[in-house]
């Protein structure tokens, strides 16, 4: 078992000699197991154990098993005690998820805090099978079929090779002592009720049932491998980014088949749903506007991509600019000047400088977002316009327009920012003292 477990972590690349390790430790066989085996390999690793208080005197027994344990290999042990029970009621999840969420947001505060490099826990091959059905059972993509990972972030799971009953027979070879928990026993628990009740009858169904899913879910690894590479390939072609957004080419989306799985794909850390994906799908075609939101952002369909922006909460959407003031630092970073107008003064070409007469300014001028059925007069125009209908002229996409900044002198647009100034506000003859105002970077 050792010689198969070190194999495993040098080829998958877990970690080195010198690496610190955190081992989550239950009490149970295969936590029990990771420690041994991990005592052996010579890495600085201590233990963590949860007391999720849902067994009674049965919980208080495994922490002190957990205890003895890590005095016996001569390590530390952290530990933590949870209302795992009030804290599922809180927040509307299961029991399982309550603990599971609990522990890892507790384990990885240890892990920062002290300095580890890695957290260990005891998954092992069945979890993976029991796993593959659990996610089949509600419905899910490749990802989700393609078994248990045995490094995801900083978590690793170096017992991914061994079966349940490889881990017990070891266990009991060497004479190690361990917890049982009556809990795994109770089939009113999803993931017992598959170990205990549907993969038995998968398996007498057909004697190799649990082999050839391991081989399936071993395809369907590599499939997904495939998959991300395309995808990798698709980001470069079809994808732009900057720090306020991201758009994607309508048009190449188009070139590829099915549409709603490469989007999906190129979606996926934005955290659009299967439902929302495919809504947009078939929106794609429809009239430039339409809107689809994760918990996390928003994606709008435009004229030529899709733009997808973050969700921002609220904040303060107005910002003044005294006559003293030389910079603005927020929300955009602008310098500030004050000179005289002379018969040789320059206008500046450029939509990163502007110029306005100084004395027609009404101060503190605002720096804000524009009101919907505000008007301005574009320099060079005689008449009023909407800003709405500007910012079609210049189309502009929906975050376009919410992300633009209007300088305004009481309630008059004074400039369009990085666009037109207003007519009314402009430098002539008569000007005497003249406000500078450029667009810098931070």
């Amino acid at each position: 078992m050792y010689d198969r477990f070190f194999n495993f972590i040098k080829q998958e690349e877990l970690f080195g000699p010198s690496d610190k390790l955190l081992l989550g430790v239950s009490g149970g066989v295969d936590s029990v197991v990771l420690a041994r085996l991990t005592d052996r390999l010579g890495n600085q690793f201590a233990l963590a154990h949860c007391n999720f208080n849902l067994r009674g005197t049965a919980s208080d027994d495994d922490e002190k098993f957990v205890i003895n344990l890590a005095n016996e290999l001569g390590v530390k042990c952290y530990l933590s005690s949870f209302q795992t029970a009030n804290y599922a009621s809180a927040n509307g999840i299961s029991i399982e998820m309550a603990a599971r969420v609990l522990r890892y947001e507790w384990f990885e505060k240890i892990r920062v805090d002290n300095g580890f490099d890695w957290l260990l826990v005891g998954h092992h091959l069945d979890d993976v099978l029991e796993t593959f059905i659990l996610n089949l059972s509600r419905g899910t993509g490749i990802r989700g079929l393609s078994g248990i990972q045995s490094k995801a972030g900083k978590v690793l799971r170096p017992l991914l090779f061994a079966s349940r009953t490889d881990i017990e027979k070891y266990a009991r070879e060497m004479e190690y002592a361990w917890r049982h928990d009556a809990s795994n026993d109770d089939v009113h628990f999803k993931r017992n009720k598959v170990r205990h009740k549907i993969l038995p009858l998968f398996t007498e169904l057909n004697p190799s049932f649990r082999q050839n899913l391991q081989r399936t879910i071993h395809y369907l690894d590599e499939t997904k491998k495939v998959l991300l590479t395309r995808i990798a390939e698709l980001r470069e072609s079809l994808v732009t980014e900057n720090d306020q957004w991201v758009r994607i080419s309508i048009a190449g989306l188009k070139n590829l088949e099915p549409v709603s799985i490469y989007l999906y794909e190129l979606l996926r850390e934005y955290h659009f749903k299967t439902e929302v994906v495919e809504d947009m799908v078939l929106a794609l075609d429809g009239n430039p506007g339409s809107c689809f939101y994760s918990p996390t952002h928003r994606l709008v369909i435009d004229r030529e991509d899709l733009i997808v922006t973050a969700i921002e909460p609220n904040k303060t959407e107005l910002f003044y600019i005294e006559k003293t003031d030389k910079f603005l630092s927020e929300p955009l970073h602008l310098r500030l000047s004050v000179e005289r107008y002379t018969d040789d003064f320059k206008i500046p070409n450029s939509p990163f400088v502007v110029v306005f007469d100084y004395d027609l300014l009404r101060f503190p001028l605002v720096l804000r977002h524009w009101k919907i059925g505000e008007y301005f007069k574009p320099l060079g125009m005689q008449g009023l316009k909407k800003v709405s209908d500007f910012f079609i002229d210049e189309k502009y996409s929906i975050p376009e327009k919410e992300a633009a900044w209007i300088l305004a002198s009481e309630d008059k647009v004074a400039w369009i920012v990085g666009k037109r100034i207003d007519e009314r506000f402009k430098i002539t003859e008569n000007t005497q003292l003249v406000l500078r105002i450029e667009i810098i970077e931070p």
